[in-house]
């Protein structure tokens, strides 16, 4: 089973930018959805980001303009550019790989959005 490592979390001022990274243990080539949920405090895991393996992507409206999500094929790699980031954006941001059933998660990155 693939394994799944998400680095790039850490504290920032609202308004910062953060960079998060997801990389695969292999080829991600074969995963047909690579993506990012994040899980606040008390809250549900609520989906942030997609990327299809035919190119298309898509973002949640909480942080559509302000969040990009890309691959690297060649690092094996998702990666989630957060700009603009609010308080709100405040959670653990977990990286998922899907080939058909059932995602693997990563174990999360956590991300801290304050004064």
């Amino acid at each position: 089973q693939v394994q799944l490592v998400e680095s790039g979390g850490g504290l920032v001022q609202p308004g910062g930018s953060l960079r998060l990274s997801c990389v695969a243990s292999e080829s991600i080539s074969d995963f047909a959805y690579m993506g990012w949920y994040r899980q606040a405090p008390g809250n549900q895991r609520e989906f942030v980001a997609a990327s299809a393996r035919a190119g298309a992507s898509n973002t949640a409206d909480a942080v559509k303009g302000r969040f990009t999500i890309s691959r690297d094929n060649e690092k094996n790699a998702v990666i989630l550019h957060m700009t603009s980031l609010k308080p709100e954006d405040t959670a653990v941001y977990y990286c998922y790989a899907q080939k058909r059933g059932a995602p693997t998660w990563g174990q999360g990155t956590r991300v801290t959005v304050s004064s």
